[in-house]
């Protein structure tokens, strides 16, 4: 298989290597939590403000040569000048403007004070976020606790610990420091948090309620090998100060300690809200990082037969249709040919027809695989128009363990639409749900534009995500017709009927999975037809009804039938504008588990095998 995609935390991360200070704790920190991020190495040479800064030549050479021992370590870079200066912070300021690190590591007291010295109000106007590094730091901490009281520095401590934890496997305890009594501010600004810890394994969590925050941290300190903490400084105190807590526990605790310093302004109280969204946001990256894969990784099939011989699982491919002759043929000979003839990858492969009115059928049946009509499915329910429809019926039409969906228009098939939605769920047996991304060139005329497409997803779906299920924000195309998961898990999720079938799956697979049991690959390119903007508009509004209807279900609390759910769209006919109002309801399927033909179905199965 080939390399995954490698997504860090971290892109950037700056490390100063200035004479006469120790550097290599914090370089050690710094490829702790790089993992494969680039680790930037700048010389940095301090020169009194009462001496010329040619007497400083010989040092300049020795950090130099300093550096040359540092080149050949795994991912550090070397910056090519080795700053001579009286004022440091200015020399780091525009090393970060030029180089842009995500975050600079500095080792406590000596490195962080000879630095800040020279520029006391760089603490408080920081343009980087800082980690700053005291005690001794062990290479790939088995344990780090985690003290949290909310606040803005709060994300950035999580963000931290979890890269050390993705790069040497560490774990992390969070330790909810919380006022003995008095004010639940405390309280309060953590409970945003806490939100998002619950959603992270690799954290576990404790509460202790104190009045002596520092005695708490350092005793709960011993039983771990790192400290990952905000500090507290405020800008009415002593500038280069990390704050009393922070420079307390630097100075007492036996174990190493970071203390984290953003550069996000702390102007105002920071309210239990704003500390929810800030953690999301390092939840989402973790997700993105871990859960992003790529079709490549999966194109040795063989590799993929092992796995799925292992696990002892079945796969199914239901490809939903509607007038698709000209493409259909090509989609079914490409996939049948490579994963069914030629390696047996998928043991079922039936189209699921919305009432075709062209040779879409007859083309499927001459390739030799089932053919169903989805309105002849399940008679006993009246049957309903819409791609959701017939999605829910092929999970009752298909008995493999996993499901596959694919669109029949695709114009540049390939099997990666097929093997890259089955390797996530292959190799990782927490991944319920896959979901397909790609770039979708769009036509116009007879131009190709690369970057188009994807309008309703970029237009309704992600903004209704970020608003409202911020943590799936980073899922790229939560309307891609390629995806699939497990039977277990799809069988108790509600379908809709038409469009918005696929943001309603996604959003129920993260309200009763979890995010982590959502994964995402990279199906490289998707060439279509593209569908004009009336259509597209109905397409929004039935998306927008799916997402109330999920809000629904979290508030308990009707809202669409307060609203209007019939659409006027403007026409142009004849030379004329009119309107025509077309009725768009969103209405869902109950989980196929609930369907008694469906357990019958099952049940009658399980007695044959």
């Amino acid at each position: 298989m080939k390399k995954r995609y490698n997504l860090s935390l971290f892109r950037k991360i700056l490390v100063p290597i200035l004479n006469g200070y120790p550097y290599l704790p914090a370089i050690s920190t710094a490829m702790d939590i790089a993992g494969d991020a680039t680790v930037l190495l700048a010389g940095i040479v301090v020169v009194p403000e009462n001496e010329t800064l040619t007497t400083r030549t010989n040092q300049a050479r020795k950090v130099r040569s300093k550096l040359k021992e540092l080149k050949n370590l795994e991912g550090v870079k070397i910056l090519d000048i080795v700053h001579v200066t009286h004022n440091p912070w200015q020399d780091l300021k525009r090393i970060v403007e030029e180089e842009k690190p995500d975050l600079m590591v500095l080792e406590w007291p000596n490195q962080y004070k000879a630095i800040l010295h020279s520029s006391p109000d760089a603490f408080i106007d920081s343009i980087c976020d800082m980690a700053i590094v005291g005690g001794v730091i062990p290479s790939c901490p088995e344990q780090i606790l985690l003290p949290m009281r909310g606040g803005v520095y709060a994300e950035l401590a999580l963000r931290i610990s979890l890269s050390i934890n993705r790069n040497c496997q560490s774990k992390i305890t969070a330790l909810h420091i919380a006022p003995a009594k008095g004010s639940t501010a405390s309280d309060d600004a953590y409970y945003g948090i806490d939100r998002i810890l619950k959603s992270i394994p690799e954290v576990r969590q404790r509460k202790k309620a104190t009045d002596n925050p520092v005695e708490t941290i350092v005793d709960h300190a011993n039983k771990f090998d790192m400290v990952i903490m905000g500090t507290t400084a405020r800008p009415e105190g002593t500038p280069i100060s990390l704050g009393p807590v922070a420079e307390m526990i630097m100075n007492q605790c036996q174990v190493g300690v970071i203390a984290v310093k953003t550069k996000r302004p702390m102007s105002h109280p920071i309210e239990s809200e704003m500390a929810g969204h800030t953690a999301i946001s390092v939840l989402v990256d973790k997700w993105f990082a871990e859960n992003t894969y790529h079709a490549d990784e999966f194109a040795d099939l063989d590799y993929l037969l092992k796995l799925k011989k292992k696990n002892n699982l079945s796969i199914g491919l239901a490809m939903p249709a509607l007038d698709e002759e000209e493409t259909v043929g090509n989609v079914i000979q490409t996939i049948k040919k490579s994963l069914m003839d030629e390696k047996p990858l998928l043991d079922e492969l039936i189209l699921i027809d919305s009432d075709s009115q062209d040779r879409t059928r007859d083309i499927a049946r001459s390739l030799e695989i089932p053919v169903y009509i989805h309105q002849l499915t399940l008679p006993k329910l009246s049957p309903r128009p819409g791609k959701g429809e017939a999605l829910w019926k092929s999970l009752y039409l298909l008995q493999s363990d996993l499901i596959l969906w694919i669109d029949t228009d695709i114009v540049n098939i390939h099997p990666r639409f097929v093997f890259g939605l089955i390797g996530p769920l292959l190799a990782r047996q927490d991944v319920q749900f896959v979901k397909g991304f790609y770039r979708r060139p769009l036509k116009v005329g007879n131009k190709i534009q690369v970057g188009g497409g994807g309008r309703v997803t970029e237009l309704t779906a992600r903004p209704l995500l970020n608003l409202f299920y911020p943590e799936l924000s980073g899922v790229i195309q939560p309307l891609s017709g390629e995806y699939g998961g497990r039977r277990t898990a799809l069988e108790k999720l509600p379908f809709f009927s038409g469009y918005g079938v696929e943001i309603g799956l996604l959003i129920d697979m993260f309200d009763m999975f979890g995010l982590s049991s959502i994964a995402q690959v990279d199906l490289k390119e998707r060439i279509h037809k593209n569908q004009d903007l009336s259509a597209l508009s109905k397409m929004s509004f039935a998306i927008i009804q799916a997402v109330f209807r999920k809000l629904e279900k979290r508030y308990g609390r009707s809202v669409l039938e307060e609203l209007n759910r019939s659409m006027k769209l403007i026409r142009y006919d004849a030379g004329r504008l009119f309107l025509d109002v077309e009725e768009i309801a969103e209405l869902d399927r109950p989980p196929m588990i609930d369907v008694p033909e469906y357990l019958e179905r099952m049940n009658k199965e399980n007695r044959m095998g």
